[in-house]
């Protein structure tokens, strides 16, 4: 018999923050991301999510309403999505797509007035960059230099 997780994207609240900052990822990983534990979380205009399975954290990434987003987008009512990780114990269950399938209705629940989520993925990053396709971000050619090599920005339409 197949367990089949409820996978929920809930905003960041202190009640979660034991958890993930107890969260890991290997070096090949960490290196395109960053964990929630060194991640401000008090910034005006900027939403950590949490996505939850069974009401447990298991994943987390930082939604952007801020002036960064211009640099990757010329839409005004586009966000940026920033650190997406999953707990490395976590890993190989699927929520990273499960978390990222349940963003579209997530925005048009949460943030109406958005209706773009742009990104950006490192070209050495092939797992990241599948798993954004798969979800239904495109990548539609555009490209800039980050701190570790070329960057693919990616968006997906809400």
């Amino acid at each position: 018999m197949q367990k089949t997780n409820t996978i929920e994207l809930v905003h960041f609240s202190k009640n979660y923050v034991d958890i993930l900052n107890d969260f890991e990822l290997p070096e090949e990983q960490s290196q395109f991301t960053a964990l929630p534990k060194e991640i401000s979380l008090e910034m005006v205009g900027q939403y950590p999510i949490v996505i939850l399975s069974d009401n447990i954290p298991v994943g987390f990434f930082v939604l952007h309403a801020t002036e960064r987003v211009k640099e990757y987008s010329h839409n005004p009512q586009a966000m940026l999505l920033t650190a997406l990780s999953i707990d490395h114990k976590q890993q190989g269950n699927g929520y990273a797509k499960k978390g990222m399938l349940a963003l579209s209705e997530f925005m048009k629940r949460e943030f109406k007035e958005y209706n773009e989520v742009v990104l950006v993925v490192n070209h050495k990053n092939i797992p990241a960059q599948n798993l954004y396709l798969k979800v239904g971000f495109v990548d539609n050619g555009e490209r800039r230099m980050g701190r570790i090599g070329e960057q693919i920005v990616m968006n997906l339409n809400i």
